[in-house]
């Protein structure tokens, strides 16, 4: 049964405007950063499963960077053990500790690389601790009054760590052998000691180890928002650090901005932030004119 003619013409319009981009971005390596919020159900993960599937058919190398954190506040609850946050990131103790790598590295990981696999692709997953992916040392956060990191009145963010180095080759070499990269975001340390990175910070670092054209984000909201909570469109880095200034951007956003404004500063040419929660937003953004969600760029 043929379709109408005009649903026909919107088709092919929509095929002939992904052609330029499926041109640029052949044999390139896009990272993705996979949020929480947009694993929230059975047809988002699948819908999102497909778009990546579709990258890879299309001659792309994507690569994940995957978040947890719904499921590991889900887990910590559970187990009577309380959440808390500073500047975005969860304050982790040992006990948490445990929760993530079981969370990220095992079910999430593992889910996400199943769900992969039954779309055709050859996903693995690896944490960042597997063949030396990600070093990492500890984070140093300091109080809200403006004391220094290193001072006795910061804040102990327990194995919060940051990116100290990214072993790009792991990622070259899997990348070879038309593998998937799935990476959950827990560095080693020097004594191989294990640190929980915010996904965001993770996802910019191995976009700059591994230089790539586009780094996205997805997170549970349209993009950065202005004061009215309209969609910014677009962003230069000095426009967005004017946003977290002046108090426009705060909580969750803040490391998600933090991370785009290291990543364009690192040589990434493009930070796209967009709404995880919407079907195929993944392929609405790479191979559309318009986009969605908020681009943040170096100028």
């Amino acid at each position: 049964m043929s379709i109408p003619e005009s649903q026909a013409r919107e088709v092919a319009k929509v095929l002939t405007e992904a052609l330029p981009y499926i041109r640029k971005f052949q044999g390139q390596a896009v990272v993705v950063k996979y949020g929480g919020n947009a694993m929230a159900s059975e047809d988002l993960q699948r819908a999102f499963a497909q778009d990546i599937a579709l990258l890879k058919l299309v001659g792309m190398n994507p690569v994940l960077v995957h978040g947890g954190g719904p499921q590991i506040a889900e887990l910590l609850a559970k187990l009577n053990i309380p959440s808390r946050f500073v500047e975005g990131l969860r304050v982790t103790d040992a006990a948490t500790m445990d929760v993530v790598k079981m969370v990220l590295g095992g079910l999430v990981n593992q889910q996400i690389v199943a769900l992969l696999n039954v779309q055709g692709t050859a996903a693995v997953g690896i944490t960042g601790k597997d063949g030396g992916l990600i070093r990492a040392r500890k984070i140093k956060l300091p109080r809200r009054d403006g004391a220094a990191p290193e001072s006795a009145d910061s804040i102990d963010p327990g194995q919060i760590g940051e990116v100290e180095s990214v072993n790009a080759q792991l990622i070259h070499t899997l990348i070879q052998a038309e593998l998937i990269p799935v990476v959950a975001p827990i560095g080693a340390g020097a004594e191989g000691e294990s640190y929980n990175i915010n996904s965001d910070s993770a996802a910019a670092a191995i976009a700059q180890a591994l230089n790539v054209e586009k780094l996205v984000l997805l997170t549970n909201t349209a993009g950065i928002l202005d004061g009215k909570g309209d969609t910014i469109a677009s962003l230069t880095a000095t426009q967005a650090q004017r946003l977290i200034d002046d108090g426009t951007a705060g909580g969750g956003m803040l490391p998600k901005i933090r991370c785009a404004l290291s990543a364009v500063s690192g040589g990434v040419r493009s930070v796209q932030i967009i709404n995880g929660t919407v079907p195929h937003a993944l392929l609405l953004e790479i191979f559309t004119d318009g986009g969605i969600g908020t681009k943040i760029t170096a100028h």
